[in-house]
């Protein structure tokens, strides 16, 4: 464009300077060896022009002889280089469709039209399909000689490191994901990798030094940051919690600021802040994200955190996570856990009857058959409940890359990678079985059968509290609970034995109608037997 612009105004100032000379004509005289010429002033202008045009188009063609050698070998390696870059991208495309011959093919071509030393993407190419072709020691090589390179100094790295990983060789990736983060901040799968390392080996300092330096650069999506950030941070007060209650809570608090709806760092700060005997802020903290997402654990804690309470106390503070958070399968799991230790037989067996509604359970149904074993006692409606158990969906517990583990890791054991573990229900060994054999909450709840009159109501205590020993701090949640004295229930007369009488009625039929599909075999069940006559006969077909 300027080179168009520039002629344009070549073209102009020369008309410009004819129209001027015409303007104003004049005689040009020349003497010269003893003769004299003259002529215009324009046509001595137009001669001087013409002649520098001579000059110019004689030099170019000059040059152009002079040059001509070079200017053909010049276009046969530009045509040579074309076909070896074409050779490239096809060997690339090959090789990312894992065609190994053609990727092969190309690649010898591509290194008999194309210098190494001038286009390092022949190495890569070779790497790749190496890798397809199954060589891995030859891949390896390649991608070293790309990390000594300054140009595909990053593409070597993460080759070396994507193949140390492959062999397990986990030291050699750190060190490998370590470089590259070193020459290169910007580079999101060096920064992740060299955190992900560094929190499995548990240097948590230095993980979030580098999570710091990332969020700086702006490696990693905001979100992403302030979501690792906390887990670094309560991985940190968690390690913390025993030798340090004080860090521990102010690195559990700041974690809660990154992300508020992380439940292992409200666990941690609570714990700490029982142990400070800081009572009120603890349990603040706990209610605060029970409103978010009630967790058992959550419960747990908040439940047993003051020493000393009673059965009822702990009812009570129960009862204060219902009104938090209503109709929630968690909250009335929790108070109906509490009315079974404070002996409200009848209010946890509303709450468990109706958490089983909202969300059946194992854990629900197994609190149901503890619940029927404290108020009669009957081994069938135990033994039903504890079917149920086995036929409903597990319960939620923290899992990672199919492993469940009882609390919460900040790293995968498997993989290794940060933040893995989530509040999930693992995958049922049953599941199959379960989707064809599982009663809804409200069937299984009518097909108890009748508690036997024979059967005397069974009260069981649970084991005697010990005694917490001096100096250590005062939390409930983790000190056996203290029991009351064991309560002896009368038991119920036998009814006399109803007469014999030919017709049963609907209510009769419906008692005696077993509740499995057959007589049941354990002696908690009455069996009736009905008298026909005084000889049986017996048809085998």
């Amino acid at each position: 464009m300027v080179r168009i612009l520039f002629f344009i105004l070549l073209v102009l100032a020369l008309a410009l300077g004819f129209a001027w000379l015409a303007d104003r004509p004049g005689e040009l005289s020349l003497i010269w060896q003893g003769q004299r010429i003259e002529m215009s002033l324009m046509r001595a202008a137009t001669i001087l022009i013409s002649l520098f045009a001579a000059i110019l188009i004689a030099v170019w063609l000059i040059r152009a002889i002079w040059l001509s050698p070079h200017t053909v070998t010049r276009y046969f390696r530009a045509r040579k280089r074309d076909r070896g870059y074409q050779a490239l991208s096809t060997g690339l495309i090959a090789a990312g469709g894992g065609d190994a011959v053609l990727a092969r093919k190309m690649a010898g071509r591509a290194r008999g039209l194309i210098r190494v030393d001038q286009e390092p993407l022949i190495h890569l190419l070779e790497a790749q399909t190496a890798l397809i072709e199954g060589k891995y020691d030859e891949a390896r090589k390649k991608f070293e000689l790309m990390a000594d390179d300054e140009e595909t100094r990053e593409l070597g790295l993460r080759g070396l490191y994507l193949e140390a990983k492959r062999l397990g060789a986990n030291e050699a990736a750190r060190q490998y994901a370590e470089r590259a983060a070193e020459k290169a901040p910007h580079l999101s799968w060096a920064t992740l990798a060299t955190l992900d390392q560094r929190s499995q080996a548990g240097e948590w300092d230095e993980a979030i030094h580098l999570l710091d330096q990332s969020r700086a650069a702006n490696v990693l999506d905001k979100k992403e940051a302030s979501r690792k950030k906390a887990v670094l941070l309560t991985a940190r007060a968690t390690s913390k919690l025993e030798a340090d209650p004080k860090a521990a809570r102010d690195d559990a608090l700041a974690a809660l600021k990154f992300d508020d709806r992380l439940v292992p760092a409200a666990l941690v700060a609570a714990k700490a802040l029982f142990r400070e005997d800081n009572l009120r802020k603890g349990a603040s903290v706990l209610e605060k994200i029970w409103k978010q997402e009630p967790h058992p654990e959550v419960a747990r804690l908040y439940v047993r955190a003051r020493g000393g309470d009673s059965a009822v106390d702990r009812l009570k503070r129960a009862r204060r996570l219902e009104t938090l958070r209503g109709n929630n399968a968690v909250s009335l799991a929790t108070v109906a856990e509490a009315a079974l230790e404070a002996r409200e037989l009848a209010l946890a067996r509303e709450k468990a009857e109706a958490a089983v509604r909202l969300a059946p359970s194992e854990s629900i149904f197994l609190l149901l058959a503890d619940i029927e074993e404290a108020d009669t006692g009957d081994e069938g409606r135990i033994r039903h409940w504890m079917a149920q158990a086995l036929r409903s969906p597990r319960d939620p517990a923290w899992t990672a890359d199919g492993v469940t583990s009882p609390t919460w890791l900040p790293v995968s054991p498997v993989s290794g990678r940060l933040d893995a573990f989530e509040w999930k229900a693992p995958p049922s060994p049953l599941a199959g079985y379960t989707e064809g054999g599982r009663l809804s909450p409200d069937d299984a709840i009518r097909s108890l059968p009748p508690v036997a009159p024979d059967q005397p109501a069974i009260v069981k205590a649970p084991p005697a509290a010990t005694k917490p020993e001096e100096g250590q701090p005062v939390l409930e949640a983790e000190r056996p609970i203290p029991t009351p004295a064991p309560i002896k229930v009368p038991e119920r007369k036998e009814p006399a034995a109803p007469p014999a009488k030919s017709e049963e009625t609907a209510a009769e039929k419906e008692a005696a109608a077993p509740f499995f599909g057959r007589p049941p075999d354990d002696p908690g069940v009455r069996e009736r037997v009905a008298e026909e006559g005084s000889k049986a006969s017996f048809r085998l077909f």
